[in-house]
């Protein structure tokens, strides 16, 4: 198991964790996290682009001239898409681009991912985020003292650390989440990931593939 040392806000030691090898202990595989970061982005399009075709733009239906007779390209419509103002042919349509990616690919590649960042040392455990005073000073104060302040910083914490959440919510490239919103992106868009001994923990249970007792006795029920 890879045991990280758990700092304070001051960058101080003030202990040890070992961390789950099934977790933060695993090969990289770049292909998962490619299709899981796909699945991610697709999931998150609007799909709401549209033009208009022949049937949705203003102008008559009338015929402009006869078919016959005048020496000119027969036309039927102002609105063929052949004359200025007219429909759009095959142009985009609202759609909806998401799909599902398997559970066990998504939770792999994010093992995947913070086992990478934690190879890397761009990976913080911090003992907890108790800030005195929810001010954005004090929580700037706090993360230069970790030698994170002008990358690019995940924080994992609970939200119910209203501190936190008031301090940290206009520090530029700071994002806040919680452990149950840690994704694949985020985790490889920032550089840095700063996590709570807690979100550790609960980071641990959720992504941990090996079944836990309890729940194998809910099975077995």
């Amino acid at each position: 198991m890879p045991t990280v040392k758990v700092r304070n806000l001051k960058n101080e030691e003030v202990g040890e964790i070992e961390l789950s090898d099934a977790v933060f202990g695993v090969e990289l595989n770049e292909a998962l996290i490619y299709a899981a970061v796909r699945n991610f982005l697709a999931n998150r399009r609007a799909g709401t682009v549209a033009t208009k075709t022949r049937g949705n733009v203003s102008g008559s239906g009338r015929k402009l001239w006869r078919q016959k007779g005048t020496g000119r390209a027969r036309v039927g419509s102002i609105r063929s898409p052949l004359w200025k103002g007219g429909g759009n042919v095959h142009g985009p349509q609202p759609r909806d681009w998401s799909y599902t990616l398997p559970k066990k690919m998504r939770r792999g590649a994010l093992r995947s991912a913070l086992s990478e960042r934690l190879r890397e040392g761009n990976l913080i455990v911090v003992e907890s985020f108790s800030l005195d005073q929810p001010k954005t000073k004090e929580f700037v104060r706090a993360i230069a003292a970790l030698g994170v302040d002008g990358s690019k910083t995940l924080v994992v914490d609970s939200k119910e650390n209203r501190h936190l959440v008031l301090a940290a919510r206009n520090v530029e490239r700071v994002k806040l989440v919680e452990s149950a919103e840690v994704n694949i992106y985020d985790v490889l868009y920032h550089e840095k990931l700063l996590i709570s001994r807690a979100a550790v923990e609960e980071l641990t249970r959720r992504l941990d593939p090996t079944p836990h007792a309890d729940e194998e006795q809910k099975e077995a029920a």
